[in-house]
């Protein structure tokens, strides 16, 4: 060692900076363990200043510490920062920020608010979030303005909550099905186990799913579609049902406040960052199953609503930016019908969403995302779709990305429906054209025959123009947003009266049949006509091609009582009854077998559309259909497996029967009858290799209403 060289250990400490609060770096966005304390870094241009508050408790009104950021010392660039010795995992925190209020310019700032950090990777739970009841007055517009109120309200939001301790991971590594091995199961956390029939510990909580994993791997899903995990404000809600008085809440849970924490009321552990920790290993204990977990997305809009609106985030750390404004600057542009819209193409939003994306499958562990309303994510800042919208190809061609699921909603509340050309072929789109066509050819509407047959095939009259296969198309009859499939056969209107909008909310597109009478029935004829169209909904999603979905508990018929909007109803309207389960085994059997079929026979779920080698059509009379006939209800196609086995499906949505005729089966071999939906249990499906042979056959005579699947193997 020279004369001049010094130790490195003795010049580090020499030079270091000692105190408990340092400067800070800008990155990365959000709250970091760094070197014995943690990192806060906060996006926001057009703030004058900015304070970081400690809480030790949830509800306390007060801080236990304030840190004033200094604008020349603690702010790099449009980002706040500051390093804090001593903080453990479970500190609460939150933030202020000042600046101008200045809506004709597109400024709301309010130091009156508390604020939680967008990068807070867990909430506090609070039974009542203060929405701002209080209000200011914005004389320009003459009009009550939440944002302005001079209350603070630190008392009544919660708090961030700071959570560092590694998770342990074991040997969990992503199923990474398949899109051809894929089958979709869409459920609602708390709905799932919450109803006392569940049977579970811990009703209504990540760990009630995890109670109920061996249920979902017998069935034979490979992915579970989770409703919205992101937290909110079940309570936002300021009316009530106008039957019951009971009040209404946000259920299902499209209204996020922080898009990478996970909802503490699904906890059964606490809500103070046990929330964090519970979701991991719900994800863990679904990958041992080989279960997947796609959380649907919401990165459209914001619980902080239109102008009137409470500010929690967003709003008061830099309206600007983060939101899509009218030209006045005072309002709010809105695609997504609730009131605002995030402004998802400006530089620092795509990060954001980014960002949160990462942490997701990076922290968390998870496997896709369908993300609500994404055709508002193709928008400019101007409210325009954008040919090739940076936002979505940053999300297609993201290396962190690269492996996960991405599923998009092509369509949005402002009039944009781009389903068959959503961006890229990286992403996949709910067919809602699917579920319109398959409800609408069952239902036995005219001029259907044809479309019916597409959707079977993959939909390549919607997808192959833009280059996508039949793995784009997420096929579903019922979503959590329109009937269960129960009541798609059941009831033709809506029955929303429940919901307080005078019936006015939902969709009037059902395309639905009750089969005779609206509502619940005893008679049995039109039990086994509902019982029927069920099969043959659940038979045709299962053997088209593209990816199937299933709503949670169709598969033993849930009911919503007519409901076909249940986004604020917290009760057994849409709590999944198993009780169900045992009186509705039959159905769930069916759709175990066909899950099991799809499996056996590939060549319904490869990722290529038929060749004419693959599949022919015919009428009942063993001719070429005649698509052009508006009033034929009736279809037969063969699929050749390989070239000794083949599949003859057929299908009447007419009200009498008819004979089809059957192909001669190939190499001598003999057709055996897997389903027939017009059969009674058990006899509509039958087990793998247990098919009954069918010899000397030259018609098969398709009752009303059914479907049937014959194969020259079980």
């Amino acid at each position: 060692m020279s004369d001049s060289e010094r130790p490195l250990h003795d010049y580090a400490t020499e030079v270091s900076e000692r105190t408990d609060i340092r400067r800070g770096v800008p990155l990365p966005l959000g709250a970091h363990e760094s070197e014995g304390g943690v990192n806060f870094a906060l996006f926001s241009r057009h703030a004058s200043r900015v304070r970081l508050e400690l809480f030790d408790r949830a509800h306390d009104t007060a801080p236990a510490r304030a840190i004033d950021l200094d604008p020349a010392r603690n702010r790099t660039g449009d980002v706040w920062h500051v390093w804090v010795q001593g903080i453990r995992t479970g500190q609460l925190y939150a933030y202020r920020v000042d600046g101008p209020y200045r809506p004709w310019e597109g400024h709301r700032f309010n130091v009156n608010k508390l604020l939680l950090d967008p990068f807070a990777t867990a909430i506090t739970g609070h039974p009542h979030w203060d929405f701002g009841s209080a209000r200011g007055y914005d004389s320009a517009s003459s009009e009550p303005d939440r944002t302005r109120s001079p209350l603070d309200d630190a008392g009544a939001m919660p708090k961030c909550v700071f959570i560092h301790e590694p998770f342990h991971w074991q040997d969990d590594l992503p199923p990474r099905h398949p899109w051809s091995k894929t089958v979709i199961y869409e459920m609602h956390i708390r709905g799932f186990t919450v109803h006392p029939s569940a049977g579970v510990a811990h009703p209504g909580t990540y760990r009630g799913l995890m109670e109920k994993i061996p249920y979902l791997k017998e069935l034979g899903v490979t992915a579970v579609e989770l409703m919205p995990v992101h937290e909110f404000n079940e309570w936002q809600l300021p009316v009530s049902n106008p039957q019951t008085g009971a009040p209404l809440r946000n259920y299902w849970g499209y209204d996020p406040v922080a898009f990478l924490a996970p909802k503490a009321a699904y906890s059964s552990a606490g809500g103070q960052g046990q929330q964090t920790l519970e979701f991991k290993e719900m994800v863990r204990a679904l990958h041992q199953a080989g279960i997947e977990v796609i959380l649907d997305v919401v990165f459209n809009h914001t619980a902080e609503g239109n102008e009137l609106g409470p500010t929690l985030s967003f709003r008061g750390i830099d309206n600007a930016i983060f939101y899509m404004l009218t030209p006045d600057l005072r309002h709010y542009r809105n695609y997504a019908g609730t009131g605002n819209t995030i402004n998802a193409n400006h530089p620092v939003v795509r990060d954001h969403i980014l960002g949160a994306l990462r942490h997701w499958v990076v922290e968390m562990h998870v496997d896709g995302f369908r993300f609500d309303l994404a055709s508002i994510l193709g928008r400019d800042g101007m409210g325009r779709l954008l040919a090739s919208a940076p936002l979505l190809e940053r999300i297609a061609e993201d290396p962190i990305l690269r492996d996960v699921k991405l599923i998009a909603e092509a369509w949005d509340a402002a009039g944009a429906y781009e389903v068959g050309s959503f961006s890229e072929r990286r992403w996949a789109e709910w067919n809602g054209r699917y579920r319109d066509d398959v409800r609408r050819f069952w239902r036995g509407d005219d001029g259907m025959r044809g479309l019916f047959a597409s959707r079977l095939c993959g939909s390549a009259d919607i997808y192959a123009q833009s280059g996508k296969g039949p793995e784009a198309s997420i096929n579903f009859i019922t979503c959590h947003d329109g009937f269960t499939l129960n009541d798609l056969v059941s009831y033709r209107a809506k029955h929303n009266a429940a919901n307080g909008e005078d019936n006015q909310d939902g969709t009037d597109a059902n395309f639905s049949d009750p089969c005779g009478i609206e509502g619940e029935s005893t008679d049995p004829a039109i039990e086994a006509m509902r019982s029927r169209q069920i099969r043959n909904f659940l038979l045709t999603l299962l053997i088209s091609r593209g990816v199937p979905m299933l709503l949670g508990g169709d598969e033993f018929r849930r009911t919503q009582s007519g409901n076909n909007n249940a986004w604020c109803q917290d009760n057994e309207t849409s709590w999944v009854d198993w009780h169900l389960l045992e009186r509705n085994r039959e159905l769930h059997r069916f759709v175990n077998e066909m899950l099991a079929f799809r499996r056996a026979h590939p060549v319904l779920s490869r990722e290529q559309f038929y060749t004419e080698a693959e599949i022919q059509w015919f009428g009942p009379d063993g001719k070429v259909p005649d698509w052009f006939e508006p009033s034929a209800k009736q279809l037969a196609c063969r699929i050749h497996e390989d070239a000794h086995d083949s599949l003859f499906l057929m299908f009447n949505a007419g009200s009498e029967h008819v004979d089809f005729r059957v192909p001669t089966a190939p190499d001598n071999r003999h057709w055996h009858r897997v389903v027939d939906t017009h059969r009674p249990a058990p006899e509509d499906i039958a087990s793998l290799g247990m098919a009954p042979r069918l010899d000397a056959l030259g018609t098969y005579r398709v009752e009303p209403r059914a479907g049937v699947i014959l194969a020259t193997r079980g």
